[in-house]
């Protein structure tokens, strides 16, 4: 079931939380900085220990002082106009999160707007990649969660989830 929320992600009862990182992994804005002031300093240490992640990748380490078990980091694109291969490395990022998940075990997931902050991704088109990557892993999960920050990021993916 791929439900859309709105609230604080790093709140949420679920067995991983993913997070928006940069590919040093060691903390930032956004989602990334709210992870890591949640979790604690141990994040910091797991993630140091990691030696970072390429765009498009992900990344698993303990979830430390969060209610999720997990954080699995990826690293979206930096939106450049799209003829940059971004739509595929969005997509890589979602397909590894979830893979990592399974991987681990992980029935139940939560995704931030992966690439829609400061990295600049149009949010429609991102929340349209996040979708179809997840439909695809629907069957394998109890829960897909999108936890939006917004009410408007919420209306975007609820629209579609209703016309697709």
């Amino acid at each position: 079931m791929i439900r859309v929320v709105q609230g604080d992600i790093t709140n949420l009862h679920v067995g991983a939380i993913v997070n928006a990182a940069n590919t040093a992994l060691l903390g930032g804005g956004g989602v990334d900085g709210a992870i890591h002031r949640a979790a604690g300093p141990d994040l910091l240490t797991a993630c140091k220990k990691i030696g970072g992640c390429p765009t498009g990748e992900a990344r698993i380490t303990p979830g430390f002082e969060l209610a999720a078990k997990w954080v699995i980091h990826t690293v979206g694109p930096v939106w450049q106009g799209g003829a940059q291969g971004e739509a595929d490395l969005l997509e890589s990022c979602y397909t590894q999160s979830l893979d990592t998940a399974l991987d681990h075990g992980i029935r139940s997931i939560a995704f931030p707007g992966i690439s829609t902050g400061v990295y600049g991704y149009p949010k429609q088109e991102a929340a349209r990649i996040a979708l179809t990557v997840m439909r695809r892993y629907d069957d394998r999960f109890d829960e897909i969660i999108v936890c939006c920050f917004t009410s408007d990021d919420k209306a975007v993916y609820l629209a579609l989830l209703d016309t697709e």
